[in-house]
């Protein structure tokens, strides 16, 4: 069976609290039961109400759970003549901040180990 098929206008007439309905890489989605449910709250749905949502549902990192449980929700796609190419991000990769807090401590630790050489100096040749 094929899918139910969409336009950019059909999906714009749903954007109110009562019918939320959204396009993420040309799928549509009715979120209207999820509103109360959504981790960001429901304006954030809200927002994006009638209006191809992806770049922002990207811009998010929206783990690979929440794309799964997104499908429950999915009613169509959008008409061919009217899609277009947004690449998914990955995951955040928690790799990256890792490093990041590496790099910060050794950041402090040196400014710490020349105040304390200073000090032990200080004592050393100004003492009585």
């Amino acid at each position: 069976m094929a899918e139910k098929t969409y336009s950019l206008a059909e999906i714009a007439k749903h954007n109110t609290n009562k019918s939320v309905w959204f396009a993420i890489h040309n799928n549509v989605y009715d979120v209207t039961e999820f509103l109360n449910e959504h981790p960001g709250g429901e304006e954030v749905l809200i927002e994006q109400a009638g209006k191809d949502a992806t770049e922002a549902f990207e811009d998010v990192g929206h783990s690979s759970d929440a794309r799964e449980r997104m499908k429950k929700y999915k009613i169509g796609e959008i008409v061919e003549s009217e899609r277009r190419v947004v690449p998914e991000k990955a995951e955040p990769d928690w790799k990256t901040d890792t490093k990041q807090e590496d790099t910060s401590i050794k950041s402090w630790i040196l400014p710490l180990l020349l105040g304390l050489l200073a000090t032990l100096l200080y004592k050393y040749f100004f003492s009585k």
